[in-house]
């Protein structure tokens, strides 16, 4: 495990002063169906990158979006499961933000729209992305990626874990990377930072994932590694990136999850931003941080992506 901590630039210092006062003046966010429109509208403002197409599809019987660059390298794509506590969150909304990856991956991504809680409660995202998959492997796609943000990093690493351990037997093919943004690794919010980063945290709140846990899982166990992948077998995943702001309740998701990933002999990136928040690098026009972490991001995918094409 390697950690890198980013210092805030002073630009983007004065540009989150000013987010954080109108964060203030806004009602706390909670997550049920209905907020679905509002966090689609806040999604979509992401600008299209260049060169990218997107197309809607179905793959492994799972709809969603293709984001393709013209210069992707044949043979790869990525799965990106997008976030929103599992409540909210559609692939359309984020289909400018993935293409920014897309275009930095050099690589097809498919937004998987995996059904929601609570009208589709816990396993039902697990099982819409294990399809999705398998549905990618099924059309030639012979190196495959992860990624994901906030819940949707979740369920991409649960996926990992579930894919690892059956791609010994060849039934799925091994991922080569898997690259995620905030994660929600931990839906027993055992972690510290629930509790110290609070105050510096404007946009999520224990309750918030509270109630959002609650409309997912039920009387399912938290503990669940397909629903907290923190609690399950780590060995042998592939390579890990993960990027995430200081100032986040969700800190010790990714902290505590690289270290484990590390004291098993795995190899994981973790990456703190100063002074940032929760999936800042959907905040491509206001922040130079999200730039380079989408950056960063893109180059990480593509090195293994490529390396396996040569």
């Amino acid at each position: 495990m390697t950690m890198t901590f980013h210092k805030e630039y002073p630009a983007d210092q004065a540009a989150m002063q000013a987010m954080r006062a109108e964060l203030r003046g806004l009602p706390t966010m909670e997550f049920g169906p209905e907020v679905r429109p509002i966090f689609d509208e806040l999604m979509a403002k992401t600008p299209a990158a260049n060169g990218v197409s997107y197309e809607a599809a179905t793959v492994g019987g799972v709809p969603g979006w293709w984001c393709r660059p013209a210069d992707a390298v044949g043979g790869s794509a990525v799965l990106y499961l997008h976030g929103g506590s599992y409540v909210v969150g559609s692939a359309a909304a984020y289909r400018n933000f993935v293409g920014q990856i897309a275009a930095r991956a050099r690589a097809a991504m498919f937004i998987a729209d995996y059904r929601l809680a609570p009208e589709h409660p816990f396993p039902s995202a697990v099982n819409d992305a294990s399809a999705v998959y398998r549905g990618l492997a099924a059309n030639g796609f012979s190196r495959l990626a992860l990624a994901g943000d906030s819940a949707g990093g979740g369920l991409a690493l649960s996926l990992l874990l579930l894919v690892t351990k059956e791609s010994k037997n060849g039934s799925v093919p091994m991922p080569v990377a898997a690259a995620v943004m905030s994660p929600w690794t931990d839906l027993v919010l055992s972690g510290e930072s629930i509790g110290n980063r609070a105050a510096a945290d404007p946009l999520l709140t224990r309750a918030a994932l509270e109630n959002a846990a609650k409309l997912y899982l039920g009387q399912y166990d938290r503990h669940d590694p397909q629903a907290s992948p923190l609690y399950g077998d780590l060995t042998g995943l592939p390579p890990l990136l993960f990027h995430l702001g200081e100032d986040e309740i969700l800190l010790d998701d990714s902290r505590r999850f690289t270290e484990c990933v590390g004291a098993v002999g795995g190899f994981a990136q973790l990456h703190i931003w100063q002074g940032m928040i929760h999936v800042f690098p959907t905040n491509l026009e206001l922040l130079q941080a999200a730039g380079e972490a989408l950056d960063d991001t893109g180059e990480f995918l593509r090195s293994f992506l490529e390396k396996l094409g040569e």
